[in-house]
């Protein structure tokens, strides 16, 4: 498969739409509902048991999936402001609530996401942020080599402003 070149064309949820979408352990989406079907500009079956990482945009900083992971690894939710690639090479933001799903015993048997339109007003907060996470994961050659330099830079910006990833997300 080739691989999508982004166009700079932004595509905007509605208001009051929300995407929602399950994937496996493995991040493998097993539903996605026909908003995430239309923004995402795919066809339900290339998308279905497709890794979710399809729509990451190039502009997504690979160390917010890092913590993203980390986090429901440890069986808790997270928030993101996440851009994401469509099909077609345009781009939308959602803010974005994931949670690890449990069986009875607590076991993680697969992943939920809720996206919804983010103000813009955070977005715009958040796109230097961004580009500068991907600038240093850029620097390094090696993949993992850049994103682990970019999670302690994002890290350390964490502390800088004593707050935590929820903390600074919400208050953006």
């Amino acid at each position: 498969m080739q691989a999508i070149r982004p166009t700079g064309v932004e595509n905007l949820l509605g208001e009051e739409e929300l995407i929602v979408s399950k994937t496996d352990l493995k991040g493998r989406i097993t539903y996605a509902n026909d908003v995430f079907l239309r923004m995402a500009k795919y066809p339900w079956k290339q998308l279905m048991g497709a890794p979710h990482s399809l729509i990451r945009h190039p502009d997504m900083p690979r160390c917010v999936f890092k913590l993203l992971w980390d986090t429901l690894q440890a069986k808790q939710e997270i928030f993101a402001y996440v851009v994401n690639l469509a099909g077609d090479g345009s781009h939308y933001w959602v803010f974005a609530h994931v949670t690890p799903t449990l069986d009875d015993h607590g076991n993680i048997i697969g992943y939920h996401s809720n996206r919804r339109r983010p103000d813009p007003a955070p977005v715009e907060r958040i796109k230097p942020i961004y580009k500068a996470l991907c600038a240093e994961e850029a620097r390094h050659a090696n993949a993992k080599d850049g994103m682990r330099a970019s999670f302690e830079m994002m890290v350390g910006l964490l502390k800088q402003n004593g707050v935590g990833y929820d903390e600074f997300v919400l208050s953006l």
